[in-house]
């Protein structure tokens, strides 16, 4: 494979060094999240110890390889909508997910060790359906809030 700068790329192709973030909807990020997941290599994926248990701080930063946050930041449509790394964080902010919702998808407390990675899909699958019903629910859809 011949190497070049950048310099000399410009002179053979057309060169842009701006990248355009892909504009996905909550639900559209969360369903692609549950089909990395479904197509992850790994049946079983590790789980994060003690989420509920952590500082804040330390929570935000927890990371570890072959977990269900890693499948997301390894899919190239999440990273182009703006995933910025595997961080138990950066899910929670780029899912919109609340640390309760989070936990119950990759902490050790429910799982073990591992979970299945269509166990997870599913449960993926099922945030991204979610509707909040109820009446104030219904009032806020109605106001536009």
């Amino acid at each position: 494979m011949e190497q070049y700068a950048l310099d000399q790329l410009k002179n053979i192709a057309k060169v842009s060094t701006t990248c355009t973030r892909l504009d996905l909807t909550r639900r559209e990020r969360l369903e692609r999240w549950a089909e990395s997941l479904e197509r992850s290599p790994r049946p079983f994926l590790r789980t994060l110890h003690e989420t509920e248990y952590s500082p804040i701080a330390e929570r935000l930063a927890l990371r570890d390889d072959d977990t269900p946050i890693s499948v997301a930041f390894a899919d190239p449509i999440l990273r182009a909508a703006g995933m910025e790394d595997d961080t138990y964080g950066e899910a929670k902010r780029f899912f919109e997910l609340s640390d309760e919702q989070l936990h119950g998808l990759v902490c050790f407390c429910h799982f073990g060790e591992q979970v299945s990675a269509a166990t997870l899909a599913r449960r993926v699958r099922k945030m991204a359906d979610y509707q909040p019903g109820g009446f104030f629910a219904q009032l806020r859809a109605f106001f536009g809030y």
